[in-house]
């Protein structure tokens, strides 16, 4: 008997646009592309089940994986990334500084950003809450971000938060899997887009 896994799987590259919200942006070319490369990857053979956040570049990311599966696209607003809105659009330098800052203080509001602490409390009830309701019979793949799956990440291997087990710095497009039974990881972040 199959035994079966999640796929939490981070959206690819996006359209960095200042003059529109984060959540709004899409996919870029080269995202959609990682993606589409990612439907061919053997560990996708399984998947019963897709899921995503409103976020637009999640969506896009969940539509190309359920479009080629033959299965709807179930948005959830948990898993979504971790609430940055107080501070809104940041060039690149100020965004990695905040970033580190966010998870190196994981009790702290970084300028209001949410709190790591609550972010990993999201996404961990939102991963349990996911497991107990789907209904599929065999893998479940989640397309969501980066913050949130460093978060998890954190959780499921026993570790404090730490940005040291965050994805590559590839423009996002990675994925890591485990046992939906037990909660063991099975492998650390791997590309999209790279042969399996």
């Amino acid at each position: 008997m199959h035994r079966r896994k999640i796929l939490f799987i981070t959206h690819a590259n996006v359209v960095v646009d200042p003059n529109k919200p984060v959540p709004e942006w899409g996919l870029s070319q080269k995202g959609k592309e990682r993606h589409l490369l990612f439907n061919s990857n053997t560990e996708t053979k399984n998947i019963t089940a897709v899921y995503a956040s409103y976020e637009q570049k999640a969506i896009d990311g969940g539509l190309i994986l359920s479009n080629h599966l033959g299965i709807a696209l179930q948005k959830i607003e948990s898993l979504k990334e971790n609430d940055r809105s107080s501070t809104g659009f940041l060039y690149e330098e100020e965004f990695q500084a905040t970033a580190n800052d966010f998870f190196a203080n994981p009790n702290q509001s970084i300028r209001g950003w949410e709190k790591a602490i609550n972010a990993q409390n999201r996404i961990v009830s939102a991963m349990k809450n996911i497991i107990s309701t789907d209904k599929s019979s065999g893998d479940i793949a989640v397309v969501a971000h980066g913050g949130v799956g460093t978060l998890l990440f954190c959780f499921l291997a026993g570790k404090e938060i730490s940005r040291q087990y965050d994805q590559p710095p590839n423009g996002g497009g990675n994925f890591f899997t485990f046992y939906i039974d037990n909660f063991e990881i099975i492998h650390d972040w791997r590309d999209i887009g790279l042969a399996d």
